[in-house]
């Protein structure tokens, strides 16, 4: 009887896949998934973008893209953005082919391209970043990212959300079968799974004025595994 109330408990408490455990107890138990969010206003952003110019000769491109990024680097240095704060990779250079229908491929000159990341603690300045960027030769927008600067109390905040929830439920569910909840097990959590979500999709054009930036909301959710031993 009492194997069969703690398979009974297990099945309606456990709202998470049984491979979350690696092993189940062998006496009385519920197992509950706590989830926990909590609403953020981005107040910095990270941006990443790329040049790229293709010419006769590698020379010819590689200088293109060195002056360039040398250009976009000294504005934004004017502007007060930290060396620490920009990340510029190597030089990417290939050989472009053409490829006849008949005969050999033909060597018709040669692609360069750099990317540069930039982080921006300050939101309201990143439509401006991104106007110098596209000003001084800067061809292609990667990726912007929104963020929070205190993005680690957040994180702990939905952490304990998540650990009241799950305990919340186990609680609620040992009243219900009329048992009594006799401590925790085991405890099973991922901090990868606390990443912040957008609320509000936001078009990755450097021309979206500073406001749809500022208007979106990120979400970081966080959730806990638990097992909980039940009294006999």
């Amino acid at each position: 009887m009492m194997k069969k109330l703690s398979t009974l408990l297990l099945a309606t408490a456990c709202v998470s896949s049984f491979s979350t455990f690696a092993a189940q107890p062998e006496f009385p138990h519920i197992v509950t998934t706590g989830f926990g969010e909590v609403t953020a206003k981005p107040d910095m952003a990270k941006f990443s973008v790329r040049v790229v110019e293709t010419t006769l000769t590698a020379e010819q491109a590689k200088q293109a893209v060195d002056k360039v990024v040398s250009d976009f680097l000294t504005k934004l240095n004017n502007a007060g953005v930290a060396r620490e704060d920009i990340l510029s990779s190597n030089l990417y250079l290939a050989p472009q082919y053409h490829y006849p229908k008949n005969g050999k491929s033909e060597l018709v000159g040669y692609r360069a391209s750099r990317n540069i990341t930039v982080t921006v603690h300050d939101l309201p300045d990143l439509n401006t970043y991104l106007d110098v960027a596209l000003e001084h030769g800067i061809n292609q927008v990667d990726n912007i990212q929104l963020l929070v600067s205190d993005q680690k109390g957040f994180k702990e905040k939905a952490r304990t959300a998540a650990i009241a929830d799950a305990k919340q439920k186990a609680e609620a569910l040992a009243k219900g079968f009329d048992k009594q909840l006799d401590g925790v097990w085991r405890i099973d959590y991922d901090a990868s799974s606390a990443q912040p979500v957008m609320m509000r999709s936001m078009a990755m054009d450097a021309k979206l004025e500073s406001s749809g930036y500022q208007d979106s909301s990120l979400v970081i959710r966080d959730q806990v595994h638990v097992i909980y031993k039940l009294t006999n």
